[in-house]
């Protein structure tokens, strides 16, 4: 098993908004896979970017990227079954594997589900979708990454967000939302091709996503 775990970092006007929640998945991912946990500092300063931190026992690779829009994406429903991703590790050939089959289609990421066709997450991006005023999204019993994005939409959701099941006979019924911790919320535009619904929901929590009190 591969243990290199893996945490992407949004830096914004010098600071990187997440990295409580960053730090408080790291430890418990660490703990689990008997990781050596490193001490890690917040970055600051610098410009808008991502950081990609690589941690191994005794080891830390740091990568950077420029930051991608929040345009709307096309997500398609994949035919390969969830696997189970509950720590963010390189372990993740199948994932790629499946944004790829999405790419080939034209999407930019693809929605994977369990063998009985329920909702666990994409390969780069959490799914929630809208019931009402409700923000919803897959129980992480079922095997999907505790999103940090999805820990900060609990945050600043009111009433925090909902754990429900959603099946790929019913996503063409729901208004989707996508998240990471490089790019905050985006909407969904298309689904398998099919204009997706909208929500004014999305855009109000986007609007709030990154924002923290000042040190």
């Amino acid at each position: 098993m591969n243990r290199t775990l893996i945490e992407t970092v949004r830096i914004i006007d010098g600071r990187a908004p997440l990295w409580p929640l960053h730090m408080d998945r790291l430890t418990r991912s660490c703990a689990a896979l008997e990781v050596t946990r490193p001490n890690l500092v917040e970055p600051r300063g610098g410009p808008d970017r991502v950081i990609r931190f690589e941690i191994t026992s005794g080891a830390v690779q740091v990568l950077d990227r420029p930051v991608a829009g929040v345009e709307p994406i096309h997500l398609i429903c994949s035919p390969a079954p969830h696997r189970g991703y509950r720590h963010k590790t390189a372990n993740r050939a199948w994932l790629q594997a499946a944004r790829s089959s999405a790419v080939v289609l034209g999407a930019d990421d693809a929605m994977l589900f369990t063998e009985s066709g329920v909702l666990v997450e994409g390969s780069r991006w959490a799914v929630g979708w809208w019931e009402g005023q409700s923000l919803c999204f897959p129980p992480l019993a079922l095997g999907g990454l505790p999103s940090v994005a999805r820990g900060r939409l609990a945050e600043i959701t009111r009433g925090g967000i909902q754990s429900a099941e959603l099946s790929a006979s019913a996503i063409h019924t729901r208004t989707l939302l996508a998240c990471n911790a490089a790019r905050g919320v985006v909407p969904v535009g298309l689904v398998d091709g099919t204009p997706s619904m909208q929500n004014r929901q999305t855009l109000a929590v986007q609007s709030r996503f990154w924002n923290r009190p000042s040190a």
